[in-house]
């Protein structure tokens, strides 16, 4: 099965090899007709600390690392 490949804008690199990541979908609501934006964030492993607060990274699923990680960050 693939891994799923998100796009989103880190919003937090305090922690070491771990950046928070914003992730926001687009969609049209089924009744309204009315676009809708949803977000969620998702911490991801960052091995070198290379990302900083407003980069756009793209992040990829993985085998759990921590009890939060389950997401690697892809060179961009």
């Amino acid at each position: 099965m693939p891994k799923r490949i998100l796009q989103g804008i880190v919003t937090s690199d305090k922690n070491d090899q771990t950046v928070t990541v914003l992730v926001e979908r687009r969609f049209t609501h089924p009744v309204m007709k009315k676009t809708v934006r949803k977000s969620k964030k998702y911490r991801a492993h960052d091995a070198t600390n290379r990302f900083k607060v407003g980069d756009l990274v793209r992040i990829r699923e993985c085998a759990p690392i921590s009890k939060t990680k389950r997401c690697e960050v892809i060179a961009e």
